[in-house]
């Protein structure tokens, strides 16, 4: 989980935050690593999906976190035990001067993401519709907008769920990915050594293993099915991972590769820029025009640390904080800006570049893509962002819809991460997969 002792004094060091400006339109930008459409017709197709997903421009500011009551709760995962003492909570912002009547129900889904076979009644206790009460407009903004935020109902069974949210035509909105857990098994989980030359030095590996004393399980060998996530991203997580020792007698299995398959680029930490005020230039701000409506701020120019050593500070692991240093609350009395990204370069990246990060979903979007200008030798991409704390990548996109956030970035194994391992397992003749166990893990934490 989010190191709260490491972020107070980061978030003190910051002194301003301003969102991204205006989508940028390209007809050869990939959508979120799909086929290439302009961001009209990407909004324009509603087809529901089983994903961290917006369906609309309106829709912005998304966040999915559970409530813990503390100033750190909005970078925990929406991930819970099945006792859901801490609910889940999702907020978003919709741009507009009028509200709207809107509906949320939750799907429940198998291992991999598609929806079960399960009536609502086998893992809710009331009829799955909500309606979404909770919702206030955007107080002495330029761009208005109303936000919204609901508190997910408890389930009755452990897994995956995916949590939609629907206008009253029943048009999705925004949907997001939720995890219940259980811990039936025991979860070790730890950091190995990648085997190999350079990549000891580029990679971080994750070892793990299940222990299964507590728990009748049939053939876990072939039955229980993990997942290894880096900084909670779906987007590159390692799935279909078989247990390379199966200790019968110890009624464990174990999980150490040899050809990294249970490794990732460490990558660098993440760049930052702060927005929490649209009065004074705050960390990464160039210029900052408050007149403008709605208000324009430019960053300063950066430069790829491909090739670089190691830096180390404080991030949040590519998450972002919407605050206003002016008024407090930044849920209603943060405003959009205009912001202006500036990536210097030599030469033109071998694909397409993108600003990456939970700003964007983990997905690569048209509206962060950027523009190379040979003559300047510089990327430059306008978006629009609320107020706020960012973390992001520059990345470039593959032909396959896969990210490469080496080329810009570099990877360092000293690179701090998170890391957590989901556990599945669907008993016989039964019809659900469910979450079994779940362990995460902090690679180079800094915490004392």
């Amino acid at each position: 989980m989010p190191r709260s002792s490491c972020l107070a004094p980061l978030l003190l060091l910051a002194t301003a935050c301003v969102p991204l400006g205006t989508p940028i339109t390209d007809a050869n930008a990939p959508r979120g690593g799909q086929s290439p459409q302009r961001p009209s017709e990407y909004y324009a197709d509603k087809a529901l999906r089983y994903q961290d997903y917006t369906y609309s421009p309106d829709v912005r500011s998304v966040q999915c976190y559970v409530s813990t009551g503390q100033n750190t709760e909005i970078f925990q995962p929406p991930v819970v035990p099945i006792s859901q003492q801490q609910p889940i909570v999702l907020e978003f912002d919709i741009l507009g001067t009028n509200s709207q009547r809107l509906t949320a129900k939750l799907i429940h889904c198998d291992v991999d993401w598609k929806p079960s076979v399960l009536t609502d009644m086998q893992f809710l206790s009331e009829i799955n519709e909500f309606l979404i009460t909770d919702y206030r407009t955007g107080v002495n903004v330029k761009v208005p907008y109303y936000h919204y935020r609901l508190q997910v109902p408890r389930v009755k069974l452990s897994g995956n769920y995916l949590l939609l949210v629907q206008s009253a035509g029943g048009t999705p909105v925004v949907s997001r990915r939720l995890l219940v857990y259980e811990n039936s098994v025991e979860v070790a989980i730890k950091q190995g050594i990648p085997v190999g030359g350079e990549q000891r030095y580029t990679m971080q590996q994750i070892d793990f293993s299940i222990g299964y004393g507590g728990m009748q399980l049939v053939n876990p060998s072939q039955e229980v099915k993990v997942m290894l996530r880096q900084n909670f991203r779906w987007d590159n997580a390692k799935t279909n991972l078989r247990p390379t020792f199966v200790r019968d007698a110890e009624r464990r299995l174990d999980y150490q590769y040899f050809n990294f398959e249970n490794a990732f680029p460490a990558s660098s930490e993440f760049r930052y820029f702060d927005m929490r005020s649209l009065r004074v230039l705050g960390a990464g701000m160039a210029e900052l025009d408050p007149n403008a409506s709605p208000r324009a701020v430019l960053l300063s120019p950066e430069a790829t640390r491909s090739g670089q050593s190691y830096s180390q500070f404080d991030d949040i692991n590519g998450q972002r904080l919407f605050e206003s240093r002016e008024y407090g609350n930044g849920a209603t009395n943060g405003d959009y800006a205009s912001t202006t990204f500036q990536l210097r370069a030599p030469s033109a990246a071998p694909g397409p570049v993108y600003v990456f990060g939970a700003l964007t979903d983990w997905q690569l979007k048209d509206e962060f893509k950027l523009t190379y200008n040979a003559e300047q030798q510089q990327y430059t991409g306008t978006a629009l962002l609320k107020q706020g704390y960012y973390n992001y990548y520059y990345v470039v996109g593959k032909p396959t819809g896969a990210v490469d956030n080496v080329y810009f970035e570099g990877s360092h194994q000293e690179t701090e991460n998170q890391y957590d391992l989901l556990v599945y397992y669907r008993p016989p003749g039964t019809r659900a997969d469910l979450l079994i166990g779940y362990q995460s893990i902090d690679v180079n934490s800094r915490r004392p």
